[in-house]
């Protein structure tokens, strides 16, 4: 935990970054330039203003240019400064199963060094050697400056001066590589931005170079950054860049403390704890008060006291306000100083409507393939990819990760159509493809809450014979089964047209896989026939071009046995309503689980339960008995999974030691809980933590539904609240868009460049500005931060509220 810094200059603290109150400064923390985390990085004011200060080869740089390799961090303690090596190219970014990034043949390192003065900084590029003449003009220091913050504020260049523009604005042009560029919004030596607001006022100096260029990084990116670019002059090494770069820092600026609270509210029975973040330096301490909203209007306040310390978290103190004992159903609002939460409910429905049914009844029909998907006035999509899918080439590393080898692995040659493939599956979140893991585990998080909670909820009529989807009416079946229907379709149509699972389906073009808006826009719905082609070949997006998404296959054991237990699952549940796929479901898993050879048996774990409570088959119950060893030294992987079958078992020593083991785990999860506020396990990182924690819910319901004894339902209701508004940083709000009274409702859908949502999804959620700044922005553009996905993202937090409604109804 970084000390404070009172000085009031810019000083080097213990996690490597300068600090003074108001501002932070870092230098290659974070190592992810993609999406907006490296480099040099600025938190002024409580915000993160800009970040990626590096070399880079374009003005505007997106998701697939190159970046550099970056060395380790050095520190000077004696100088203040920090420093580290970069180099381009970076030869990890051209590994085996990382997106292809095809580098210029430029070879080049630098040193980039961050040196305090004052309140203010440098930062310094020293060049190995000058840039070859070819490359001046083209090689240049960039940093982004956060969009978000900006919008209708000003800015002053020299003796130009502006607005920062809500969307991008032209005149552009065609440079020298045929792309196309926007004029800067201003060029000269000084910039300053935002000078009517001081927690965002900073000016940046170029003492040596060709001067500034302000850009708008939208050209050719809708989730670009502006960008603050200087170019690298012809024979400069030494001192190559010096920017002096002068933050306001407010004077005596602290964090304005947050109370966290669930958005959505509390049954009387469940623990009710508020988590209050404050400055790490904030010495003064208020009363905490509980109000209810009275009927007739006005705050009735029914508890006061003084919340309980609990310490020092990420770089916050945090406190913790326990109103349990409130059980009187109600609106309710927390208050700590001038902070007041947003109103929320203390109710014994308070699960039953309104939080768990969006995920059901609008994101997961909306991320439906092959489907027309009407919502009243509203389409949200046409039948789409109804021309799938062609076999992927041989030997090719796709932009998304996708590998195929020197063989097909079917009867299938590359390019070729492989018939079938147009029925069932989900888009992959703010993507248009389908990947086999994700929708497997769509399917059981699916099937296992309708298996334990025995739901029934009909708010959508599906056709599958017809294509159609129409939410808001209902159709006389259940929802839950017949999203489970769909899901399987396609993962079993995959398995029987191919012989084998695929490993996904994907659009072939950049072009196509940025696609923002109407899926069936993306290809032109006919089946590519290359006898039938038109010569010479249309482009990508014209009528008969080759635009069929590529279907991938892969030889992999582990995937083939975690979609087996997913399809047993299905199976079960599937059965009584489509006995035809529920049969096909199990005959393929069993089918998997019996030629797959994988030398890690915890893959086999899931795999042999599933297949177990699917089938009864003793080979299955007697392989986990002998395996014995090896699940209980795993027991925090299998425990979960394994306690179902518990009861079908009947062998003493198995279940002694699976016991003995599963009580030991709760010893390790209690040491995990006691380091957060949170009441759970919780390590941030720089992807948002959400889908992991809800992950961390699910296993522990069915730890506590295994063994009452040892696991209680706490970590499971704390998982969930963490969701839905008990997390670190300022912006306190629900993940899941749409849920409660503040949510993420500008969150990375494939409807995320009209800055809106899909209810129901469930964004990743806060991240981790390394080493310490927790961050949730309100930004479309972050997958980090509040992208959706399919595969549990939203299923798993649906299944977070059955099961709280479940055991708290009880």
């Amino acid at each position: 935990m970084a000390q404070a810094n009172n000085t009031g200059s810019l000083r080097l603290n213990e996690l490597e970054y300068l600090e003074m109150p108001g501002l932070n400064v870092m230098l290659a923390h974070d190592f992810y330039p993609e999406s907006h985390q490296g480099g040099v990085g600025i938190i002024q004011n409580g915000l993160r203003i800009g970040t990626n200060g590096d070399l880079r080869l374009e003005p505007t740089p997106g998701q697939w240019q190159p970046v550099p390799k970056v060395g380790p961090r050095m520190v000077d303690k004696a100088t203040q400064t920090i420093s580290v090596r970069m180099q381009y190219p970076d030869p990890d970014k051209n590994r085996k199963g990382f997106n292809p990034i095809i580098y210029p043949d430029l070879n080049f390192a630098y040193e980039v060094k961050v040196r305090p003065e004052g309140k203010n900084f440098r930062i310094i590029v020293d060049l190995d050697q000058p840039l070859p003449d070819a490359w001046i003009g083209k090689v240049g220091f960039n940093f982004e400056l956060f969009p978000g913050i900006l919008f209708g504020k000003s800015y002053y260049m020299d003796q130009q001066f502006g607005i920062f523009p809500r969307q991008l604005n032209g005149p552009g042009f065609y440079d020298a590589s045929k792309e196309y560029q926007t004029t800067p919004l201003a060029t000269g030596q000084q910039l300053t931005i935002v000078p009517e607001d001081p927690r965002q006022t900073l000016t940046i100096q170029n003492v040596t170079g060709e001067g500034l260029q302000l850009i708008d990084g939208r050209a050719q990116h809708n989730n670009g950054w502006f960008v603050v670019r200087s170019l690298v002059k012809k024979g400069a090494s030494k001192g190559a860049v010096e920017w002096l770069v002068s933050p306001n820092a407010i004077v005596g600026w602290k964090y304005d403390p947050v109370v966290q609270i669930s958005q959505v509210g509390y049954h009387p029975k469940q623990q009710k704890v508020a988590v209050i973040e404050l400055d790490k330096t904030e010495t003064q301490r208020h009363p905490v008060a509980l109000y209810r909203i009275k009927e007739t209007g006005g705050l009735e306040k029914v508890l006061e006291t003084q919340p309980k310390e609990w310490g020092k978290f990420l770089r916050y103190h945090y406190l913790q306000f326990d109103f349990t004992k409130v059980e009187q159903p109600g609106m309710y609002k927390v208050q700590y100083g001038t902070y007041e939460t947003s109103p929320f409910q203390i109710s014994d429905q308070v699960y039953k409507r309104h939080v768990w049914q969006s995920v059901i009844e609008t994101f997961l029909p909306v991320q439906m393939c092959h489907m027309r998907v009407n919502d009243r006035y509203k389409v949200w999509h046409d039948a789409c990819h109804l021309d799938d899918a062609r076999m992927a080439p041989l030997n090719h590393n796709h932009f998304d990760g996708y590998l195929s080898g020197p063989s097909t692995l079917t009867k299938f040659q590359p390019g070729e159509h492989v018939p079938n493939l147009a029925v069932g599956g989900w888009h992959d979140a703010g993507d248009y493809d389908m990947r086999v893991e994700s929708l497997a585990d769509e399917i059981r998080i699916l099937s296992l809450a309708f298996e334990e909670f025995k739901v029934k909820y009909d708010n959508t009529s599906i056709d599958q014979k017809l294509k159609i989807a129409e939410l808001h009416r209902p159709d006389g079946k259940n929802d839950i089964l017949q999203q489970v229907e769909h899901g399987a379709l396609s993962i079993v149509a995959g398995y029987r047209n191919l012989g084998r699972l695929y490993r996904g389906i994907i659009e072939p073009s950049l072009r196509q896989y940025t696609l923002l808006g109407e899926a069936s826009t993306q290809t032109d719905e006919v089946v590519f026939d290359q006898a039938k082609a038109p010569n010479p070949l249309p482009e990508i997006g014209q009528k008969g071009a080759p635009d069929d998404r590529w279907v991938f296959t892969e030889e992999n054991p582990g995937r083939e046995l975690q979609v087996a237990s997913c399809l047993a699952v299905a199976s079960r549940a599937l059965k009584g309503y489509n006995d035809s796929l529920s049969t096909h479901c199990l005959q393929i898993a069993q089918e998997l689980w019996d030629r797959t050879k994988e030398k890690d048996k915890m893959q086999r774990v899931n795999a042999a339960a599933e297949l177990f409570l699917s089938t009864k088959d003793k080979k299955y119950a007697n392989w986990l008995v002998d395996n014995t060893q090896d699940i209980t030294k795993n027991i925090g992987r299998t425990g979960w999974v394994i306690g179902r079958t518990l009861p079908l078992i009947k062998d003493k020593k198995y279940i002694a030691a699976v016991l003995a083991a599963v009580a030991s785990h709760k010893k390790t999860v209690e040491e995990q809980e006691k380091k957060t506020p949170y009441g759970m396990p919780y390590e941030p990182d720089i992807w948002g933590a959400g889908w992991g924690i809800q992950n961390f819910g699910v296993q522990q319901y069915f730890l506590h539904a295994s063994y009452p004894t040892i696991f209680p339902k706490t970590y499971m209701l704390h998982a969930m609240n963490f969701v839905l508004g008990v997390h670190p940083g300022s912006n306190v709000s629900s993940f899941a868009s749409g849920v409660g009274a503040k949510s993420l409702t500008t969150a990375y859908g494939t409807n995320r460049d009209e800055w809106s949502y899909i209810p129901g999804g469930v964004g990743s959620g806060t991240a981790l500005i390394r080493p310490d700044f927790p961050e949730l922005l309100h930004w479309p553009y972050l997958w980090q931060q509040t992208e959706y996905v399919i595969g549990g993202g939203s299923s798993d937090y649906m299944f977070l509220i059955l099961a709280a409604d479940h055991l708290l109804s009880k």
